[in-house]
């Protein structure tokens, strides 16, 4: 029933219960809703300077690019929800973090990277989330914004396409 509520199933027309599956509407809803919140929380990290965070998100970094090395995509899918998660609740913003959660941001975003276990997507994506680090680490804001942008612009292509 409660996943009912948060929309993530459907019944069927016989009975049964399914997981609802995505339209590229509900793609294109869910990148625009990351977008909101994703660069909100970017700058309010930025203004915190919080080197600790960035050490976090370097590690989480490591461990998303040895995840693909291995070939461990599930991992890696893990790793890239950890990587968003960690931007979100390094703002502080108990009420942030909530929302994202309440979204059911993460449970999607897992649910379209293990369908899209695509060697160049990972690779892409770890070249991404380390210059977004990497901005961050170095006063660059807007450019980790941008880097953002366009990391969310390509899943969302990508999702919709496979």
């Amino acid at each position: 029933m409660r996943l009912s509520g948060e929309r993530l199933v459907e019944y069927g027309e016989k009975g049964g219960c399914f997981v609802k599956k995505m339209t590229a509407d509900d793609i294109k809803d869910i990148r625009e809703l990351r977008e909101l919140l994703e660069v909100g929380a970017l700058k309010i990290l930025f203004s915190k300077n919080n080197k600790q965070t960035i050490k976090e998100l370097e590690l989480i970094c490591e461990d998303f690019t040895s995840m693909v090395e291995k070939g461990y995509y599930g991992g890696a899918c893990e790793a890239d929800v950890k990587f968003h998660e960690k931007i979100i609740e390094a703002t502080g913003n108990e009420r942030l973090l909530q929302i994202y959660h309440n979204s059911n941001i993460p449970l999607f975003h897992l649910k379209l990277g293990n369908a899209l276990s695509h060697m160049d997507d990972y690779k892409q994506t770890d070249v991404e989330h380390r210059r977004i680090v990497d901005y961050l680490k170095n006063g660059k804001l807007k450019e980790s914004i941008d880097t953002l942008l366009e990391h969310l612009d390509r899943g969302e292509k990508e999702s919709i396409e496979f």
